[in-house]
């Protein structure tokens, strides 16, 4: 186990991240322990099934990542990690009631424009 103050993090991250690859790392605030570094490698902790799948869904899911990178995180195509996501429930696509109606209108001139004109 090794120790980091929130200081030393800031200043060296990548030291923290070195150390929670070997074992725990504790951040200290002060003199108070305030949170534990885990390397997700280690034990093997990434590649035990479902795993990866279900750190990209939680990470898409709160809007920390988005649809590309949580499909990479989970090691899938972005079709197949819209397929587990619907599986869930969890839409692929969050648009605002005001996103969608301009989305369709969008389309809706789109397909008027590229109709074949009538012959006079």
């Amino acid at each position: 186990m090794h120790a980091v103050s929130v200081s030393g993090l800031k200043h060296n991250p990548a030291e923290a991240l070195r150390h929670s690859k070997q074992g725990l790392v504790v951040v200290l605030n002060r003199d108070h322990p305030d949170a534990v570094l885990m390397g997700l490698d280690q034990d093997g902790v990434l590649q035990a099934p479902g795993v990866r799948a279900a750190l990209a869904t939680a990470l898409f899911r709160d809007g920390e990542l988005s649809l590309v990178r949580a499909a990479r995180v989970a090691q899938q195509d972005v079709a197949s990690f819209i397929t587990h996501l619907s599986r869930l429930g969890i839409p692929a696509i969050r648009l605002s009631a005001e996103e969608t109606e301009a989305d369709l209108d969008t389309l809706e001139q789109w397909l008027e424009s590229s109709s074949p004109t009538p012959a006079h």
